[in-house]
C-alpha cells in the first residue's frame, strides 16, 4: 500500500505479509519520498526483498494457535454439503474459494464449530455470516467478539449497532427435506409469495426474537438488527424479497395509471398469512416486542456467486473463469411498472461491485431505537408510513436479483475483447445497450 500524507504532501509505503496464522499484516513501513515515482520504485525493491525473505521473518510473535485448514473435509464425502463439494472441486468456483480462504483467516470462530458446519449442514448459514462479515468490514466496522451472541457487535465512524444473522431453511419432516409447494400456475405462485414464504420468514425471525438479544448489556445501548437470507429451496432468494417486505410491513400494494398516465400505488393492509394448516399474523413490525428490532436487513446476493464475482475483481482464482451476470434493477422512471434488465461481464476492465451492493434495509416504523441511514451507506433503505405507503432511497445501482453464469476453463481475454469495456448493458426496446448510453438517453428524454 502506498500512502500520501495529505499534510506534508509526501509518500510512504507499507508492506503486508502473512503472519504465522496466514493473516496478512503490516511488516514494514518505508521511508518518505516527495516524488511519487521515486516512492513506487523504492517500494518495489522493498517488496521484492520481503517476498524473498523466509516466511518466519514475517511472523509477529503474538499469534495464537495454528493456521486452520478450511477446505480439507473433516467428514466422509457423503456427509459433506453438495455446495461445499462444488466449492472445493470446481474450477468455476476458484475465485470464491480463494477469497474465502483469505477472508476466513480474519473471521473469529467464537462458537468453535465454524469449519464443521461450513462443510456440512450449516453451509448456507456460514456463507451468509461471511457475506455479512465482508460487507461490514467494507463499511469500516470493527467487531466486539467477546460475547458469542449476537453475531456482530459493530462499531465504526458512523456509529454502533448489533446484528444477528438469520437464515430461512427448507421445511423438514423427520429429518427429511419437504419440497416447497408447486409454483407452476399463477395462482400457485401467488400463494407461494403471499402466504407460504411470509410464514417461512416469520418462523425464522420469531425463533431469533425468542433469544431477546436486546436485553444483553453489550447490545442494549445501540440499535439491534436482524439480517435474514432465504435458503428455503435452491435459488429461492432470487424471487422472495417481495414476500419479505409484505410480511414485515403487513401491506400489499397495487399500482394503476391515472388519467394523466401517472402511476399511483394503493396500499391494502394484510392481517394474516395462511397456508395449509398454518396461520400467522402479518406485519412483523406490528407484533409484540418487535419494537426492539430497529430494522431487518436482507439481500439476494449472499451466495457463492457473490464471492466468485468479488474474487474475480480481486484477482483470485485460476485466471480461466469468466462470469456473466444477469438480473433486474430499478427503473428511474417514476411511472415504470417493470424493472430494467441488465447484463454484465464481471471480467470487463470497468466492471465494479461492492459487497454492500443489493443490500436492503427495512426500517421498523415502530422502533424504540430507530436505525440511522448513515450506518449502512450504499444500501437501499425502505420506509413504511402509517397508511402503508412504502418509500425507498436507492443507490445509483441497486440490483433486485441476479444470476451469474460461469464459464471455465476459458480464454478470458477473448471474452473481454468481444465485449470491449462494455461492463454493464441494459435491455431497452429489445436491444442490449451500454448503460452509460442508456442513462444519457434517459436524461435527454426527461429534460
Amino acid at each position: 500500500m502506498v500512502v500520501r500524507d495529505r499534510t506534508d504532501g509526501d509518500y510512504f509505503g507499507m508492506i503486508f505479509a502473512p503472519d504465522r496464522n496466514l493473516r496478512f499484516r503490516n511488516v514494514m513501513v518505508s521511508g518518505f519520498y516527495d516524488d511519487p515515482q521515486e516512492a513506487f520504485q523504492a517500494f518495489a525493491e522493498e517488496m521484492r526483498a520481503a517476498a524473498d525473505a523466509p516466511a518466519e521473518d514475517h511472523h509477529q510473535a503474538d499469534e495464537v494457535g495454528d493456521p486452520v485448514d478450511f477446505f480439507t473435509p473433516v467428514h466422509p464425502h457423503e456427509r459433506l454439503h453438495p455446495d461445499f463439494v462444488s466449492l472445493i472441486t470446481e474450477e468455476a468456483n476458484s475465485p470464491a474459494r480463494d477469497i474465502i480462504e483469505k477472508m476466513m483467516r480474519w473471521y473469529d470462530d467464537v462458537d468453535g464449530n465454524f469449519i464443521e458446519q461450513f462443510q456440512t449442514t450449516g453451509f448456507d448459514q456460514r456463507i451468509w455470516e461471511l457475506y455479512l462479515f465482508a460487507t461490514l468490514v467494507e463499511l469500516g466496522y470493527v467487531f466486539d467478539r467477546s460475547q458469542p451472541m449476537p453475531d456482530y457487535v459493530c462499531t465504526g465512524l458512523a456509529g454502533s449497532f448489533s446484528t444477528e444473522a438469520v437464515t430461512v431453511g427448507p421445511t423438514r419432516d423427520g429429518g427429511k427435506v419437504v419440497p416447497p409447494p408447486p409454483r407452476d400456475t399463477a395462482e400457485q405462485q401467488t400463494a407461494y409469495l403471499q402466504q407460504y414464504m411470509p410464514i417461512k420468514f416469520g418462523s425464522a425471525l420469531f425463533t431469533k426474537m425468542k433469544k431477546r438479544y436486546w436485553e444483553r448489556p453489550h447490545v442494549a445501548a445501540n440499535p439491534f438488527v436482524l439480517a435474514i437470507a432465504d435458503f428455503s429451496s435452491p435459488g429461492s432468494m432470487v424471487t422472495t424479497s417481495s414476500a419479505l417486505e409484505r410480511y414485515l410491513f403487513g401491506y400489499e400494494h397495487a399500482g394503476a395509471k391515472d388519467a394523466d398516465g401517472r402511476l399511483r400505488i394503493v396500499p391494502t393492509r394484510v392481517e394474516q398469512h395462511a397456508f395449509g394448516e398454518k396461520v400467522i399474523p402479518s406485519g412483523f413490525f406490528r407484533t409484540n416486542d418487535s419494537e426492539n428490532v430497529s430494522a431487518v436487513v436482507s439481500t439476494t446476493a449472499g451466495t457463492i456467486s457473490k464471492f466468485n464475482r468479488m474474487g474475480v475483481l480481486a484477482g483470485f482464482g485460476t485466471g480461466r473463469v469468466v462470469l456473466v451476470r444477469e438480473g433486474t434493477q430499478p427503473d428511474s422512471d417514476p411511472n415504470a411498472t417493470e424493472p430494467l434488465h441488465f447484463r454484465s461481464l464481471v471480467n470487463a476492465p470497468s466492471y465494479d461491485e461492492r459487497w454492500v451492493d443489493g443490500l436492503n434495509v427495512y426500517h421498523n416504523p415502530n422502533a424504540a431505537m430507530p436505525f440511522e441511514r448513515r450506518l449502512l451507506p450504499g444500501a437501499a433503505h425502505h420506509f413504511c408510513d402509517a397508511e402503508g405507503q412504502v418509500t425507498s432511497e436507492l443507490p445509483a445501482f441497486h440490483p433486485f436479483a441476479s444470476i451469474t453464469n460461469h464459464y471455465a476453463p476459458v480464454d478470458v481475454s477473448a471474452f473481454v475483447e468481444k465485449w470491449g469495456d462494455c461492463a454493464h448493458l441494459i435491455l431497452s426496446d429489445g436491444q442490449w445497450v451500454d448503460s452509460r448510453e442508456f442513462r444519457r438517453a434517459q436524461a435527454t428524454s426527461s429534460g
